[in-house]
């Protein structure tokens, strides 16, 4: 059970970093060329919805080092988190991307 508490708070916290991050960096477009602040908040959420959902899992990067680890002998990396981490690629998906994309979705309609 204190596993699943970890992801959700480790969750929660990436939810949060992305909106802080996202918020100010909307914020500060608005500010240098004006417009609408959440329609531009809701195409960020999307935005960043989707492109965590497609490399929250490190995938992209262990596919480029392939090649390298391969030129020296090394195996591949395993999948499993590591460093503390308690996510794995589907469990940022759930519960990071997928709720980013939704409140975009929100705040554009």
């Amino acid at each position: 059970m204190s596993t699943v508490v970890r992801g959700l708070r480790e969750a929660l916290v990436l939810f949060v970093i992305a909106v802080v991050v996202i918020a100010a960096a909307v914020g500060t477009w608005v500010a240098i060329s004006g417009g609408d602040f959440v329609h531009r908040l809701g195409v960020a959420f999307l935005l960043v919805g989707a492109v965590i959902g497609m490399t929250g899992d490190l995938t992209l990067s262990r596919i480029g080092m392939l090649p390298a680890r391969s030129t020296f002998g090394l195996a591949p990396e395993r999948a499993d988190g590591g460093g503390g981490r308690v996510l794995t690629g589907v469990g940022i998906f759930l519960f990071v991307s997928v709720p980013l994309i939704v409140v975009g979705v929100l705040l554009i309609t």
